[in-house]
C-alpha cells in the first residue's frame, strides 16, 4: 500500500509543478507583452514630440511671410502645446488629430504665398514634417499591433484569469480621425 501512495503523491506533485510552470509562463508572457505596449507607446510619444518640435520653426517661417494669418498660426501653436502636454494615449491621439487639422489649415494658407513655398527653409521644414508624419504612422501602427497582441492575450482563457488576478487590463488603441489620416500635401509648383 505504501508504494501506491507514493505513486499518487508523485503524480499529484508532477501535476502541481506542470500547472505552476504554465502559470509562470503565462504571467511572464503577459509581462513581456505589456512591456512591448509600453515601449511602443514611448516610440509614438517620441515621434509626436519630434513633430511638435518642428512646429515652432515652421510657424516662424510662415510668420515671416504671412504675419496677418495669425488665427491659423495661433491654432497650430495651441495644438502643439496640447500635444506636448498630453500624457495618455487617448490624450495624445486627440491632440495629434487637433495638430494635424491645424497644420492642414496652415498649409492651405501657405498656398497663397508663392515666395514662402519657394523658401529653402520652408521646403526643408516641410520635408522634415512629412518624414515625421511617416514615422508617426509607423510608430502608431506598431503600437496598435502591440496593443492588439496584448489585449488578445489577456482575453484568452486561461490567461484571462491570471490577467485579472494580477491587474493586467486592456490598453487603448491609438485612434485617429478618418479625415486626419492623410499627410498634408504641400505642392511647390
Amino acid at each position: 500500500m505504501g508504494k501506491k501512495v507514493w505513486i499518487v503523491v508523485g503524480v499529484i506533485l508532477i501535476i502541481v509543478v506542470a500547472i505552476g510552470a504554465m502559470l509562470v509562463g503565462s504571467y511572464n508572457s503577459l509581462v513581456d507583452l505589456k512591456e512591448d505596449v509600453d515601449n511602443e507607446f514611448s516610440n509614438v510619444s517620441v515621434m509626436l514630440e519630434r513633430r511638435a518640435n518642428l512646429i515652432p520653426n515652421l510657424v516662424n517661417t510662415v510668420k515671416g511671410y504671412a504675419s496677418h494669418e495669425q488665427a491659423a498660426i495661433d491654432s497650430v501653436t495651441t495644438a502643439r502645446e496640447n500635444l506636448l502636454n498630453a500624457n495618455t494615449i487617448e490624450e495624445k491621439s486627440e491632440a495629434n488629430s487637433e495638430l494635424t487639422t491645424a497644420l492642414n489649415g496652415l498649409m492651405v494658407i501657405v498656398e497663397n504665398y508663392p515666395d514662402l513655398k519657394a523658401s529653402e527653409n520652408f521646403i526643408q521644414l516641410s520635408d522634415e514634417l512629412a518624414g515625421s508624419e511617416n514615422r508617426i504612422s509607423t510608430a502608431r501602427r506598431d503600437y496598435n499591433e502591440a496593443v492588439r497582441e496584448y489585449n488578445s492575450k489577456i482575453k484568452k482563457f486561461p490567461t484571462n484569469i491570471l490577467a485579472s488576478m494580477f491587474g493586467f487590463s486592456e490598453e487603448d488603441y491609438f485612434e485617429t480621425d478618418e479625415e486626419n489620416t492623410e499627410v498634408p500635401e504641400v505642392n511647390f509648383d
